[in-house]
């Protein structure tokens, strides 16, 4: 495969939109973190299916961490893609780009496994209700 300018600028719009993504999750991830905090703290409310929350948040913050660590290797491995390019090392181009491919694969495995455990937090607190409709 002939690597040039072109394949890898294929990689630049995509790497920032999928941190975008991964960004928004953390940002969201951790208001509910603050907001679960503020409630045990301050109204000393806790949930009956507190402990099962906490090992699901930290679940969550763990997977997507390695996601956006992933995206931002891979960020990386593009422009250093482009540099090796630059300097006319097409084999470390090559070599490189496909570290930047593999980056994203890992990066895009995590991010399903988080949107697994997502679906675990809201059948948690779907399971609360459950019970109260079934008394």
């Amino acid at each position: 495969m002939n690597i040039d300018y072109t394949v890898t600028a294929l990689m630049f719009p995509a790497i920032p939109l999928i941190m975008s993504v991964y960004s928004n999750r953390f940002h969201t991830l951790s208001g509910l973190i603050r907001k679960i905090h503020d409630e045990y703290v301050f109204e000393k409310h806790t949930p009956p299916e507190w402990k099962d929350q906490l090992i699901n948040l930290n679940s969550r913050i763990g997977v997507l961490k390695f996601a956006i660590m992933s995206a931002a290797f891979g960020f990386l491995f593009n422009m250093l893609t482009v540099f090796a390019l630059y300097l006319d090392s097409l084999i470390i181009a090559r070599v490189i780009f496909g570290s930047c491919c593999l980056s994203m694969m890992i990066s895009i495995i995590f991010f399903i496994r988080e949107i697994q455990i997502s679906g675990k937090a809201l059948k948690l607190h779907l399971s609360d209700m459950d019970v109260q409709f079934k008394e």
